[in-house]
């Protein structure tokens, strides 16, 4: 059986009551996983990134390259994300 979507993968045991293995599609899999799509632009907008600088760092370094901020917040989190 194909595993390319994420209720593949959480009910695993149960669809191997039926079937002999997986074979895992991992472009589809991560794509549906993280709500992706190939070679699109991804953002976030949301309170996090503005009230945890540390999660805005850490978007960043998993490939965010657009976040929404709270306007008392662009100045300080920019100097952490540029520092």
């Amino acid at each position: 059986m194909m595993c390319e979507v994420p209720s593949n993968a959480i009910l695993a045991a149960q669809f191997l009551e039926y079937y002999d293995g997986f074979s895992i599609g991992s472009n589809d899999l991560t794509q549906l996983t993280l709500g992706l799509d190939q070679g699109k632009h991804v953002g976030i907008c949301g309170q996090g990134p503005s009230d945890h600088p540390d999660f805005a760092k850490w978007l960043v370094e998993q490939g965010i390259t657009s976040i929404s901020l709270n306007l008392d917040s662009v100045v300080e989190t920019w100097k952490l994300l540029a520092g």
